[in-house]
């Protein structure tokens, strides 16, 4: 039986479809997810949202144990979390990291990026497009 792809979804992912949709878009995370387990055709997606970063951190840690890959969303933890980093530096699959926007190009602070350095691959500035190339991405990493 193949493991499940985690995607994890950090602070305020809850208020999309809401939250400055002229930056982050008008789909809810619950039209993201439902979108990606059609696209998954079958494979286990493990797609789960937290504001909580100790939370956040045990579920990447769970993710080495029971996932093929992680795809990451860590809102703002990216810029603020070494917990995180560290969990990450610690995590045994392949991880995708992913951003709507593209927080290089955004505000000053949003250029520290504790998540990057961990990653396998980073996908931002396509929206809600991003999580589709990293479920596709992460399916054949772990083909």
């Amino acid at each position: 039986m193949t493991k499940p792809v985690y995607v994890l979804n950090g602070p305020n992912l809850n208020l999309l479809g809401t939250r400055e949709p002229e930056i982050y878009g008008s789909q809810t995370l619950d039209d993201i997810r439902d979108s990606l387990v059609e696209a998954a055709n079958g494979r286990a997606i493990e797609f789960r949202q937290t504001n909580g970063e100790g939370e956040l951190v045990t579920w990447v840690q769970e993710a080495s144990r029971s996932a093929s890959a992680l795809i990451i969303n860590a809102g703002a933890y990216t810029h603020t979390s070494v917990a995180l980093h560290d969990a990450l530096r610690a995590c045994t699959v392949p991880i995708i990291e992913v951003h709507l926007s593209n927080p290089a190009a955004r505000e000053a602070f949003r250029l520290t990026n504790y998540v990057a350095p961990t990653a396998t691959a980073t996908i931002a500035g396509l929206g809600a497009r991003g999580y589709h190339f990293a479920l596709e991405a992460a399916i054949k990493m772990t083909a």
